[in-house]
């Protein structure tokens, strides 16, 4: 996994410092135009970039919404229609209309495959199945989707989106609107657990592949236990055919087209960093159903992390398309190994609006980008314009506490309804907002430990009380809660809430009515 951070020279011809990933702390954060950079975003419809007049009355509702950021597809038909003919009106006409909007996009490439399948291929590529072969399934059923095991149809997406990363540099190098590129959409063989055309078959009864046996031997004692276990369940070989080495079934047949979709993927992504070297992530439908094939077998998930980080070094990131309840874990599982966690794709209902609070908060996220946001029909009063608005006057706090272990995120529902928590030198219990006979169902949202004995949060339907790490250091008070916002950040106070509001100074309360952002200080006594 790289660390871009090298000098490119725009179409000016001036040395700037484009887009790249740099460490803070535990976290990795995103550079644009040299400093940090908070992704609040939304990726469209599939189809909705395809067309700059479709576009245009979604602009406004992407400012309306809070967005800094636009997750926009390009799809490899409309810049290729003809091989080696390049139009690309449509990813001018993007960059325009977000540059003028003081927006910034992220470029979804949609090349040999998309959600599994290839239908954004050009049609000169749908119609040659000799020329670029696709997969066969065990029923030896051909279905429409390119083949791994192709270098021809390697060769012809990666000198497409090569053409795509250098267009982008010349016309966008000095002003950044595009800020990191996803290379193809979540991949992977669906209704069956591999390909198995001939050239998948030769592959696959051939030894394992001395990069992988080399990354695996390196980095035995760090690799995900699900692939430890699988390779150590079969003797833990350091040599053998892809069986010999993780034995039989399904599971093996993962393994194996992970290593070949990433090995694809990353020669199309070397491609495209020798154009621009953008920052370059993957995403991935993650394994929710029951069997192999159901989801895309082969694709960047938590127990293929390692083949993955093996397979394809000009990637930056693993990125998860999260939509299953169980968020958290999901997004626990995204950050190990240091991958940072970036989601392209989550809910933007009420769910998702909650959701991005504790992915920024908790896993020091680059960022959120809840799928199909151009559906919401009343972007001014939608939960996520709302979030993201809280969001966007804390960024600058986010970003500078990011790494640090300063900040928390908070999910609570019945099932969860209260998390402990040791933040800025206090144990922080952290519960369902309740007062009187009222009790809130779902609570949500961040806190930062801004100082010695100050805290800033943001968020709805919980409520925190403060005790000592040690008891023996006496007991903790609650000074003073204030509400207010952040303006260029720099703190704005309102109302100081005492009383009900911070329940007779035993709790720093944040009711369900709305998302709040409030500022507590605390004192410790005897």
């Amino acid at each position: 996994m790289n660390e871009s951070g090298v000098g490119s020279r725009g179409g000016s011809g001036a040395e700037v410092s484009i887009p790249h990933l740099r460490k803070k702390g535990s976290a990795t954060q995103l550079i644009v135009e040299g400093k940090p950079f908070l992704i609040l975003g939304g990726e469209l419809h599939n189809s909705s970039s395809s067309s700059l007049a479709y576009m245009r009355p979604i602009w406004q509702r992407i400012k309306d919404l809070n967005f800094n950021t636009v997750l926009a597809p390009v799809s490899w038909e409309l810049i290729e229609p003809e091989e080696g003919r390049f139009d690309f009106t449509l990813v001018d006409g993007l960059i325009h209309e977000a540059r003028r909007r003081e927006l910034r996009l992220v470029f979804l490439w949609f090349g040999s495959w998309k959600n599994g399948m290839s239908s954004y291929v050009p049609l000169w590529v749908k119609r040659d199945t000799n020329r670029f072969p696709r997969v066969r399934l065990q029923d030896n059923k051909t279905v429409e989707v390119l083949s791994t095991f192709s270098e021809t149809n390697a060769r012809a997406d990666a000198a497409a989106f090569a053409a795509l990363m250098r267009h982008i540099r010349a016309v966008d190098g000095d002003s950044h609107t595009v800020i990191m590129v996803q290379v193809e959409n979540e991949v992977g063989i669906l209704k069956d657990s591999r390909d198995r055309s001939e050239a998948a078959n030769e592959a696959f009864a051939a030894a394992v592949p001395d990069a992988l046996l080399t990354y695996l031997n390196n980095n035995r004692a760090e690799l995900v236990p699900e692939l430890r276990e699988r390779w150590d369940a079969a003797g833990a070989r350091t040599v053998g055919t892809w069986e010999e080495m993780f034995g039989r079934g399904p599971e093996t047949d993962e393994i194996f087209m992970a290593w070949n979709y990433a090995r694809y993927i990353d020669s199309v992504a070397a491609a495209g960093k020798e154009g621009y070297a953008l920052p370059l992530f993957v995403n991935a439908w993650l394994n929710t159903q029951s069997k192999h094939g159901e989801w895309p077998t082969g694709g960047p998930l938590p127990h293929t992390m390692d083949i993955w980080l093996a397979g394809a070094p000009h990637l930056d990131l693993l990125t998860p398309d999260i939509y299953h309840p169980d968020f958290a874990k999901w997004c626990a599982l995204y950050t190990r190994r240091g991958n940072p966690l970036f989601i392209p794709e989550m809910h933007h209902q009420a769910n998702g609006a909650r959701n991005v609070f504790y992915a920024i908060g908790h896993h020091d996220a680059i960022g959120t980008s809840p799928f199909a946001f151009d559906a919401i029909t009343d972007p001014l009063e939608a939960p996520l314009g709302k979030s993201y608005e809280a969001l966007s006057s804390l960024s600058p706090l986010i970003l500078e506490h990011q790494g640090l272990n300063r900040m928390i995120g908070v999910l609570l529902d019945a099932e969860n309804p209260s998390v402990t928590h040791e933040l800025g030198g206090y144990k922080l219990t952290i519960s369902l907002d309740a007062i009187f006979d009222y009790k809130a169902e779902i609570g949500y949202g961040l806190i930062i430990a801004t100082g010695p004995d100050s805290f800033v949060g943001a968020g709805s339907g919980f409520q925190v009380s403060f005790q000592p790490i040690d008891p023996a250091q006496g007991k903790v008070g609650i000074g003073s809660v204030d509400e207010g916002e952040y303006r260029q950040g720099k703190w704005i106070a309102g109302r100081r809430l005492n009383g009900d509001e911070n329940d007779q100074g035993n709790h720093w309360r944040f009711n369900n009515k709305k998302i709040h952002t409030l500022r507590c200080r605390v004192y410790s006594y005897s």
